[in-house]
């Protein structure tokens, strides 16, 4: 996957069957969907794939145990099933992870154990594993660090976790597989129109500040948090349909949680859930639900975020966290389906189901949902885009497509760094063999050999410090200190795969190193 040999096949041949607008989740299922079943396709992203909210989630592919407790049934049995479908179609990212709910009152086990029951019968035959009642013992050996004073036991469950950047740039290389384009840092300035219809774009690579045209039948805005930006270059009085709502999470050292389970706290001081999970040798804490007026690429923590993630964490953790312990602190931002009269409803009450909409002059929105359920929506997006544009009926075909990386379960282990690389691991691994310099660490306190900077560039469409160090690695979320001070040297690796100049390496640093330091606590 090369930007240089995509925007070459943009400039011979401009003319697409669907232009996708957004490279988050549901702009790269969309992708995926509509290329497999025939249409050629553009996705573009004004700045790169998953640089939002897609790239800022949990980190979990679940069917909501909160939806199940609102009553909102069909969205937990549509989760669950994507929740399935995704941990068969791409192992290499996703897996099983076990959570324990603590129980320190007797209620809690007859009550949670019930609700994780049904859970269990919603899932059906794709369920990961069974939910079961633990005594104290079991509970403290699961979760070391858990609460010990009056606590009962348990209640363990299954949910999936996953990698949300890494999937989303496998998705990117899965629909460049099938023959889409794809060019990320490249955005909108307006929509092309004819007879009052949408026929296309015009768009600006702001990495060579050259302009493009492309022109479709169909274009369909997948923008997340911006959904009402693109919606206003079609109309501009058109009502607001997002509503921005945040979600903070916390990146703590692994002994906070030195078990292989994560825990959930069922109840926060707003009504939440609350997870401490192990991710990627470290721990993750969240999330928040503060509703916001603007949407924000880069959102920042409020003091009063941190202070409720780390408030409601202590109680139930043994040791304590504090703002010292905090490796890294990031936002993101839910783009909610602002239903009628939403004005005053607290967002963690809205809905997290999608819709697909479409304005009068063609244009295909979609909006909402979440991760785990970002193949029905691009499901339901395509279906649309098909009989908006005419095109004869092919049936969805990515219920069984296995994503770029695919990997059988039963191959031999790789390095935990690499898993997430799938089947592209043998080829970092060749890059480690035939320079050692690039089977080094990037940095001492990071997981990541150099060669990962390489590929990336080679093969992933990084483009910048960032992309690489913040979404082909994980560098960022994982120690925001550490990837400040390992910034010199990827883009010195960069550099020297892209054929850029030692002003380029500055500039790239300065950059990234300033936006590291968002991520970090003053």
């Amino acid at each position: 996957m090369k930007r240089e040999d995509m925007l070459e096949d943009l400039r011979r041949n401009p003319d697409f069957d669907v232009i996708v607008i957004g490279g988050g989740a549901s702009g790269l299922g969309t992708a995926i969907d509509a290329q497999t079943r025939g249409l050629r396709t553009l996705l573009v992203e004004q700045d790169d794939f998953a640089k939002g909210t897609s790239s800022r989630s949990t980190k979990l592919v679940h069917g909501g145990v909160r939806y199940l407790e609102q009553g909102d049934i069909p969205l937990v049995l549509e989760a669950l099933r994507e929740r399935g479908l995704l941990h068969l179609n791409a192992p290499h990212l996703v897996h099983h992870l076990s959570f324990i709910i603590p129980r320190y009152k007797w209620w809690e086990g007859p009550f949670f154990g019930i609700g994780l029951k049904m859970y269990d019968l919603l899932a059906g035959r794709l369920n990961l594993a069974k939910s079961r009642l633990l005594d104290r013992d079991e509970t403290m050996a699961k979760i070391p660090n858990v609460q010990p004073e009056d606590l009962l036991g348990g209640v363990e469950y299954y949910d999936g976790q996953f990698d949300d950047a890494r999937l989303a740039v496998t998705m990117a290389q899965t629909a460049a597989d099938h023959g889409a384009l794809l060019l990320n840092h490249c955005e909108v300035t307006a929509l092309s129109k004819n007879d009052g219809l949408v026929s296309g774009i015009e768009m600006l690579d702001r990495e060579t500040g050259e302009r493009h045209t492309a022109t479709a039948r169909v274009v369909v805005n997948a923008t997340g948090i911006f959904t009402d930006n693109i919606l206003r270059l079609d109309n501009p009085s058109h009502p607001a349909v997002v509503q921005p709502s945040q979600g903070v999470h916390l990146v703590l050292d692994r002994s906070f949680l030195p078990g292989e389970s994560a825990i959930m706290v069922p109840h926060t001081d707003d009504g939440r859930v609350l997870f401490v999970i192990p991710w990627h040798g470290r721990v993750l804490v969240g999330t928040t639900d503060t509703p916001l007026d603007t949407p924000q690429l880069e959102p920042r923590a409020l003091p009063e975020e941190i202070d409720f993630i780390l408030r409601n964490a202590a109680r139930y953790l043994a040791r304590d966290p504090g703002r010292e312990d905090i490796l890294c602190v990031f936002a993101g931002q839910r783009p909610l389906v602002r239903p009628p009269g939403a004005d005053g409803t607290p967002t963690k009450k809205i809905s997290r189901n999608h819709e697909v909409l479409i304005s009068d002059s063609g244009l295909v929105t979609i909006v909402g949902g979440k991760w785990t359920t970002y193949r029905q929506m691009a499901e339901d997006t395509v279906d649309a885009v098909e009989q908006l544009g005419g095109f004869p009926e092919r049936p969805c075909v990515t219920e069984t497509l296995h994503l770029h990386g695919w990997r059988n379960a039963e191959a031999a282990a790789l390095p935990e760094a690499l898993t997430v690389y799938g089947s592209d691991a043998q080829h970092i691994e060749r890059l480690m063999a035939d320079d050692p310099e690039l089977a080094q660490p990037l940095h001492p306190s990071l997981p990541y050999p150099k060669a990962a900077v390489v590929w990336a560039t080679r093969r992933e469409m990084a483009r910048t410090v960032e992309d690489t160090l913040a979404r082909r690695t994980r560098a960022l979320l994982l120690d925001a200190k550490a990837a400040a001070e390992a910034a010199p040297e990827a883009a010195r690796l960069m550099a020297a795969e892209l054929g850029r100049d030692g002003s380029w390496q500055k500039s790239q640093v300065a950059e990234f190193q300033t936006l590291a330091r968002g991520y970090q606590m003053a």
